[in-house]
């Protein structure tokens, strides 16, 4: 059952081929034998077990929709009522949500399976998942290997087909990138189609939650469950949600497809440009039209973004303080000193250091010369792709520079593990939905293909990638041994 998709698993439990209580049990077996990957920081069997019988109920009284009983995971930056919720932090290591966040409701009530709560990298700061209280998360295609961040656990338990879908959040890359580096499907929707409630915050101008799955049909059938509206979240778009699995096999003839040249030059390795360039070429065959395009800023999308981020983030994580939840320090004399060492105790370096970076943009005498100056590039850069989508109907490249890198290569040099993101960074800044799918293997290790398009057009953007998913089988490529 592990193989199989979404689609083709609600087409069997609609089917009576099995119930949703083999299938949860299958998966939680599966996550129990692979425990060695660490994609887990919490497994609920018994309650998925108790939530897959009642939808056995509702399947077998014919009021089951297209994912009712279907396990999923939730990255742990989602609140889930009764469950931790630890953002991959000490400092929330005991923290038990009283509520759900918007998207954990919205696909609860879709009747799908809560069997656990991914790992990631600490408060989602990070691009290996290497930064998480609970250590770090591990590739299925090569365990010595990054599953990238920050949504590292559940790219790794989608990859390994412990579960076949779950969410995750991207502030810069945080889903696609890890989607790249193990071979599945991951997209980031626009920013506001998807609600923010009860997603923990990193960077609220830039973070949006997502799915990542095996396929691009996958994605369809979950995101159709958690867009929509808000009114809980005032970055919430008031958009009507099409739907998006019908969507699926819109033609392909006139697509104009813009190939930026700021996403081959120095940096990317070779055999990861080989696997897009085919991929291009397999959009050509299909009849879409190739057409370079400038965005002649992406060069300043990681120095503006690890402003910007940075900035938000010393600003959002400042409730962390030792009194009112999560961890507090046993050792504190006074007010002062509890605030000091439940922070500097229950904080990692990595967040450490981008409060500190953030906090120094924001202070007297910096916030114009780092911060404003930051927000007018973004502004450029939301710019340069709407001139782009003047001239072509989506935007495509690698999703990353390189394959997945070893565990350990690059922590001693936060340069370098930003540079990671380079291709996946410019969307958030812009707001714009993108995805990433398998195209192909780098030293036997898988590449990504990202697809950008403009606001709201996630129907196009998934139908654009199921056609190349019906072209190729990449995305239907597992881990050995998984």
């Amino acid at each position: 059952m592990h193989s199989r998709t979404v689609a083709e698993l609600s087409a069997g439990l609609a089917a009576g081929d099995f119930s949703s209580v083999e299938l949860t049990r299958h998966c939680l077996e599966r996550i129990e034998a692979n425990t060695r990957l660490n994609a887990f920081i919490t497994v609920t069997a018994d309650t998925a077990l108790e939530t897959a019988a009642h939808a056995d109920k509702l399947l077998g009284q014919g009021k089951a929709g297209p994912l009712t009983g279907i396990p999923i995971a939730h990255k742990d930056i989602f609140c889930t009522r009764d469950v931790l919720t630890s953002c991959g932090s000490r400092i929330l290591s005991n923290f038990v949500s009283p509520y759900n966040a918007t998207v954990v409701q919205r696909l609860s009530d879709a009747g799908m399976v809560l069997v656990g709560k991914t790992n990631m990298d600490e408060f989602a700061m990070g691009s290996s998942n290497e930064t998480s209280w609970y250590g770090n998360c591990h590739n299925p295609w090569d365990e010595s290997r990054v599953p990238g961040g920050s949504s590292g656990g559940s790219a790794s338990a989608v990859a390994a087909r412990l579960v076949p879908v779950a969410t995750g959040t991207d502030t810069g890359g945080s889903i696609r990138q890890p989607a790249a580096l193990t071979g599945i499907t991951g997209l980031k929707p626009t920013y506001g189609r998807v609600s923010r409630y009860g997603m923990v915050a990193f960077a609220s101008s830039l973070d949006q939650g997502g799915i990542l799955a095996v396929s691009s049909e996958d994605v369809a059938i979950v995101l159709a469950a958690m867009a929509g509206f808000d009114p809980r979240d005032s970055t919430s778009v008031d958009e009507p949600v099409p739907d998006y699995h019908a969507a699926l096999n819109t033609e392909l003839a006139g697509l104009r497809i813009g190939v930026p040249q700021q996403f081959f030059e120095e940096g990317l390795e070779p055999a990861v440009e080989a696997a897009v360039r085919e991929a291009l070429e397999v959009y050509r065959g299909m009849g879409a039209q190739l057409v370079e395009v400038e965005l002649p800023n992406l060069a300043l999308s990681v120095p503006t973004y690890y402003v910007v981020a940075p900035a938000e983030a010393s600003s959002n994580l400042s409730r962390f303080d030792g009194v009112r939840f999560g961890y507090r320090s046993e050792s504190a004399k006074d007010l002062h000193e509890l605030y000091r060492k439940s922070r500097g105790e229950g904080f990692g370096a990595e967040v450490k250091r981008r409060i500190m970076t953030g906090t120094y943009a924001l202070s007297a005498g910096y916030y114009d010369a780092y911060y404003l100056k930051a927000q007018k590039v973004r502004r450029l850069i939301n710019d340069d792709f709407r001139n782009v989508f003047a001239e072509v109907d989506v935007v495509m490249g690698p999703t990353t520079p390189t394959p997945a890198f070893g565990i350990g290569d690059k922590t001693d040099d936060p340069i370098t593990m930003y540079l990671n993101d380079i291709y996946t960074i410019a969307a958030n800044l812009a707001g714009l939905p993108a995805i990433s799918i398998p195209c192909g293997f780098a030293d036997e290790l898988p590449v990504g293909l990202q697809i950008i398009a403009g606001h709201f057009a996630e129907a196009r953007l998934l139908a654009i990638a199921h056609s190349y998913q019906r072209e190729t089988d990449w995305h239907r490529r597992a881990p050995a041994g998984f």
